[in-house]
């Protein structure tokens, strides 16, 4: 298999080269942090007075946590640490669920961001050649113009056509034979679903790559939408704290996700005890921000529960690769004192061939006991059979998943089209319990 590289120097770089760059990186970080209120009080309370402090990539350790609750405790402007007049660009959170988070970028933040981008694009084997269909949405959100300005500077067309409108999706689609498509798994999946309704088969299209991320899943929800359009689908982490994607991207060999670790040190640590892990261990994601310094991040809590994977890629890159995102530590529910994550239900649900494309977990009260159904919708044909088919089918989710999650819950099937549709993110898991019993 052909191996393409942006950039082979930087990704096959030697631990030791790697480590050099990260450090002396890390340090420069540290001065632009120390321009911001936020860091200045924050790292001379950890005894830090200067760079100077950090020695080798161990002193990270010396660096406290941040957290989101810091951003939007900043907010508007507590780790801005340059002039306005150099700053290029802003990226902010909605607020919807309180204070936003703001990001400044000066306009060299911004290529670098860029750059980044172009190196995750173009190791998944997409050139100049491919016709590129962002469906991501743009405006505040990083995930939109994020990889429309990695997917440009990378030669490919792009079509920015942003979120939403899924007939129109399609047309373009098919007007301009569009080949690399980047949208969340859950919208993958209800475009397949528009095209079996508007009988318009896969030969229509000239699609081959899917670049798809911005919501956790399962792998089987990625083999999923690969069967479904016998295309790649390669997954993508990003958060926009941390620019937004381009953080980690899988090769041709999807294998995990290439961690740049010119651009980022990650660290995976037990969300308990703080404690750092090896290699395999399972733990939640923390990112220090090495290339970006019109707002310094450092040690930032993510919530994204993954591991860094052992080995190396066949690829031949040294920069670590990332596990799947398994969850946030702050999506785990609690239910009648058992610990579950959405994911594992859709790992669950997504293997059974007669189960669609859409799904809703759906949490409330039953007496004094929590009630769990999860709400499946199953394909048109099985509706044509007995009602012991289904009543089969449904006896089979549930045991599957009690044998998963130890909880035995209720199931009820649909037909497609029952479910609520999202064309960003998906809305999986609705919790009705009162607030302080979750």
């Amino acid at each position: 298999m052909q191996v393409p590289f942006w950039d082979e120097r930087i990704e096959t770089a030697s631990r030791g080269d790697l480590e050099a760059l990260q450090l002396e990186r890390l340090k420069k970080v540290v001065d632009s942090a120390f321009k911001t209120p936020f860091y200045k009080k924050r790292l001379a309370k950890a005894g830090m007075s200067s760079s100077d402090d950090i020695k080798s990539l161990e002193d990270l350790k010396k660096i406290p946590f941040t957290t989101k609750d810091d951003l939007r405790k900043s907010f508007p402007k507590g780790l801005l640490a340059c002039d306005m007049d150099e700053v290029n660009r802003i990226h902010s959170s909605s607020g919807t669920t309180g204070i936003p988070t703001v990001i400044y970028f000066s306009g060299e933040d911004v290529d670098t961001w860029t750059d980044l981008v172009a190196r995750c694009v173009v190791c998944t084997g997409a050139s100049k050649k491919d016709v590129f269909q962002n469906m991501m949405t743009y405006g505040l959100f990083t995930g939109g113009l994020g990889l429309h300005y990695g997917a440009e500077k990378a030669g490919m067309t792009v079509i920015p056509v942003s979120s939403g409108n899924t007939l129109r999706q399609v047309q373009i689609m098919q007007d301009f034979q569009t080949s690399v498509v980047h949208a969340t798994p859950s919208y993958m999946l209800h475009i397949r679903t528009v095209l079996d309704e508007n009988d318009i088969s896969l030969k229509q299209l000239n699609l081959q790559k899917a670049f798809i991320g911005a919501e956790p899943h399962s792998e089987n929800v990625r083999k999923k939408i690969e069967e479904l359009y016998n295309i790649d689908a390669y997954n993508s982490y990003g958060l926009s704290e941390m620019n937004g994607p381009g953080l980690a991207f899988e090769c041709v060999h999807k294998a995990g996700m290439h961690f740049w670790e010119d651009g980022y040190i990650v660290e995976i640590v037990d969300p308990e005890t703080d404690e750092n892990l090896e290699d395999g261990e399972p733990g939640e994601v923390i990112v220090t921000n090495l290339i970006r310094h019109a707002t310094p991040l450092m040690r930032y809590r993510t919530r994204d529960l993954a591991s860094i994977l052992p080995g190396q890629c066949e690829c031949g890159r040294t920069h670590r690769r990332l596990s799947r995102i398994k969850g946030r530590t702050d999506d785990m529910l609690i239910i009648n004192g058992v610990n579950v994550f959405p994911s594992q239900i859709e790992e669950v649900i997504m293997k059974i061939p007669e189960v669609g494309t859409n799904y809703q977990i759906c949490l409330d009260k039953q007496g004094a006991l929590d009630r769990l159904t999860v709400q499946v919708e199953i394909y048109s044909k099985m509706f044509t059979g007995s009602a012991g088919e289904l009543e089969n089918l449904r006896h089979r989710i549930v045991e599957k998943l009690k044998g998963t999650i130890t909880i035995k819950p209720l199931v009820k099937l649909h037909e497609p089209g029952f479910l609520p549709v999202y064309e960003g993110k998906a809305k999986r898991v609705i919790d009705e319990r009162p607030k302080d019993e979750q």
